[in-house]
């Protein structure tokens, strides 16, 4: 299969990443579909989507008419034979949990087709964690996201058993929807980006935990020195704090970290008040007006 024979699409995973992912995947032409296990999910996926398409809008980069096209290529299911029995191309978007990544892929590696590609856009897992797991190994690689409204940036993270075919067809697909592709040669938790990331993440999340320092003063001292437009907490607020705290929680019970088991009590608190960031209005800041966003907030004022 050739990266222009990829007609149809499928997210597994309607959380945030998933949401971008579809969306760009509808911008370029294709046919999107999103599957996820409740139809809540999908109903607020539906709905970030549209949100997604509105800043793409109001940003100039589509028209109303355009926008409106892509979200008539997305279509929303928790039927798994509905959703993968005629694919091309798939991305998985669930938890950071090798298991359940595991589990998903065997299940659809049942319903798609042979000629589907298998992909996953895990955070800070390698591929040779699932590659079994997914009944064709040699079709299927990392293919991982960015936030789609500010970078296009993907990296593609082939193990061991990755065809060459495979590999060149999902850089080329990468090209086709507009994304810049980082190629590893090797495998590596977290990638690039990601790596560097999240030793900051860490950082800012021992500095709170440990009552060094406030959320908001962890945030100004790097927004300050740095000159970014957040910190590592706005960052989190954007990822999803319930992300970055499965993804804490899963690492400091794989090393048995004290301090990341610590670093994950403290996420797990506002994760346990249902305060997970942008998507939910409330994280470690509000929204749709954060304080980081305001003049004055490096300053303190």
């Amino acid at each position: 299969m050739k990266s222009e024979d990829i007609k149809k699409v499928l997210i597994i995973g309607a959380g945030t990443m998933g949401r971008q992912i579809g969306f760009v995947c509808a911008i370029s032409g294709l046919d999107v579909t999103m599957y996820d296990i409740g139809d809540k999910m999908l109903e607020s996926a539906e709905a970030g989507i549209a949100e997604i398409a509105k800043t793409f809008v109001d940003a100039g980069r589509l028209t109303r008419e355009q926008a409106n096209a892509v979200l008539r290529r997305m279509s929303y299911t928790t039927d798994a034979v509905r959703a993968g029995s005629d694919v091309d191309f798939v991305s998985e978007s669930v938890p950071e949990d090798p298991g359940l990544k595991g589990r998903v892929f065997a299940q659809f590696n049942e319903i798609c087709p042979e000629r589907a590609v298998f992909t996953t856009n895990t955070s800070t897992l390698i591929p040779s964690m699932i590659a079994q797991k997914t009944g064709r190994p040699d079709r299927f690689a990392a293919f991982h996201f960015h936030d789609v409204r500010f970078t296009n940036i993907v990296d593609i993270m082939p193990h061991p058993e990755t065809s060459e075919e495979t590999l060149k067809l999902i850089k080329e697909f990468a090209k086709r929807i507009g994304q810049n592709a980082i190629l590893l040669k090797k495998e590596n938790f977290g990638y690039v980006f990601n790596a560097m990331l999240s030793e900051l993440l860490k950082s800012a999340q021992t500095l709170a935990a440990n009552g060094v320092s406030p959320v908001e003063d962890i945030d100004r001292a790097w927004m300050g020195v740095m000159h970014t437009i957040s910190g590592p907490f706005g960052i989190m607020d954007s990822i999803g704090i319930d992300t970055v705290w499965k993804i804490t929680d899963y690492w400091a019970k794989q090393l048995n970290d004290v301090q990341a088991m610590a670093n994950a009590a403290f996420l797990k608190n506002y994760v346990d008040r249902g305060d997970l960031g942008v998507k939910t209005c409330k994280g470690f800041y509000t929204y749709p007006d954060p304080a980081f966003s305001r003049t004055g907030f490096v300053e303190g004022k």
